[in-house]
């Protein structure tokens, strides 16, 4: 069930950022992608930690990108990191380019 939440989440060509909203890290990517003007529906949210299945969405993403934590942030259905990589991609200017290619922004 964890498995078909995310992969039901990832379809399509827009971002999603896996959070639980006390984790610093999550707010610290949450700021750096709002600051682009992203195209309806090409930017989700999604938080994770009131969730029963919380533990297992965990244990999916270290199957599928390497690490259990959050944030996961994905374009299209890759996983970027988290929000330090994030911010790194933004301070050098490859994340708008990322954003562009998928067709997120306005």
């Amino acid at each position: 069930m964890a498995q078909e939440f995310v992969e039901t989440k990832l379809k399509g060509d827009k971002v999603v950022l896996f959070l639980k909203p006390s984790c610093p890290y999550c707010v610290m990517a949450k700021e750096v992608l709002s600051k682009y003007k992203f195209k309806a529906g090409h930017l989700e949210f999604i938080d994770i930690s009131g969730r029963n299945d919380m533990s297992k969405i965990q244990d999916y993403f270290l199957e599928i990108t390497g690490a259990r934590t959050v944030p996961r942030v994905f374009i299209g259905e890759e996983c970027i990191g988290g929000g330090s990589d994030v911010a790194e991609l933004d301070k050098n200017g490859k994340l708008e380019g990322m954003l562009l290619s998928i067709g997120a922004l306005q």
